[in-house]
């Protein structure tokens, strides 16, 4: 096997320059939305990493908001799928339309040319649909009658889906749910946080009120430096160990895939750099377990009964404690 090509190291300032972008990001979200900081790290991480972001939570809790500020924090178009059982691929991807002034066909682009885009109850499209979604996850372009279109960068997807109601639903496939770097949760603020909010918001909507803090290009340098950070060969086989971890645990009847492995390091690499590091640690591998491969467990029918997420929580945290850090 040949070498790997040794990459750029990181320079100080560039640390400094990725840790005052984030910093920025997340302290203008936070004056819209009441969100905890381990949610504002993961959607960082996602950001600078190239990773896509699933939320789960009970309405009203700030999902839309939160999509929306960031959109303004970085600058960037923002555009909202509502998904619902007659939404078509077309509509979120775009079509060709006929232009009969110039008697030819021009493509008219969808929502997902933006640079955020929430894809609100992505469960509720039919699963034609969210197969609309995966080449624009995947392959950052969309292909229609044969001519490819690449979309905008920076390109984050964050989707939502609702745990309580099922009726009318297409659970996500397997195949779908792997395209999501990272699975949050927002859930309720407590009574203070949310008193604040009330008042904050008594007057109007406080997104509005952003002011950008970044640029495109100012997250597009983050990307390009996230991707810089280095990873040792002793903590790629951590995680490559860790991922055997799940699939040999008898809970799960499908462990973490090597799609997982890599959105892992790359979040990995993206942690260290918010961190003001130019490597990635075994820390930082630990500290993305559980919303970087949760998701991604597929259960075995004997934990039928158990609460999945608790299930699945245990098994990421006993492949951590069974996988020693090198």
């Amino acid at each position: 096997m040949e070498p790997l090509e040794p990459l750029d190291r990181v320079a100080p300032a560039e640390l400094d320059a990725a840790a005052g972008i984030a910093n920025r990001i997340s302290a203008n979200v936070a004056r819209a939305v009441q969100a905890r900081d381990e949610v504002l790290n993961c959607l960082l991480v996602a950001l600078a990493a190239e990773g896509h972001v699933l939320i789960e939570d009970y309405p009203g809790v700030g999902k839309t908001a939160l999509a929306r500020s960031l959109a303004r924090s970085i600058d960037g178009q923002f555009a909202r799928v509502q998904c619902t059982a007659d939404l078509l691929p077309a509509d979120i991807v775009g079509a060709s339309v006929y232009n009969q002034r110039e008697q030819r066909f021009e493509f008219r682009p969808g929502p997902i040319f933006a640079n955020i885009v929430l894809v609100d109850e992505v469960n509720r499209a039919s699963p034609k649909t969210q197969s609309g979604l995966l080449e624009c996850m995947q392959e950052r372009h969309v292909t229609v009658d044969i001519h490819t279109h690449e979309l905008a960068r920076p390109f984050l997807v964050l989707a939502t889906e609702n745990p309580i109601e099922y009726e009318g639903t297409y659970p996500l496939p397997e195949a779908q749910v792997d395209r999501f770097m990272v699975r949050i949760s927002l859930g309720y603020p407590d009574a203070v946080a949310e008193a604040a909010m009330l008042a904050g918001h008594e007057t109007g909507d406080r997104v509005l009120e952003l002011e950008p803090v970044a640029s495109p290009t100012d997250v597009l340098r983050l990307q390009d430096t996230a991707a810089r950070v280095r990873a040792s060969e002793a903590l790629r086989d951590y995680v490559v160990a860790l991922l055997g971890q799940t699939r040999a645990d008898s809970r799960v009847e499908l462990g973490a895939s090597p799609r997982a492995g890599l959105m892992l390091l790359r979040a990995a690499k993206a942690r260290a750099l918010l961190e003001g590091r130019d490597h990635a640690l075994p820390d930082d591998v630990q500290a993305l377990a559980q919303p970087v491969l949760a998701h991604r467990l597929l259960l075995a029918p004997e934990t039928v009964g158990a609460p999945a997420e608790d299930v699945r929580r245990h098994v990421i945290a006993d492949a951590i404690g069974a996988t020693p850090a090198l």
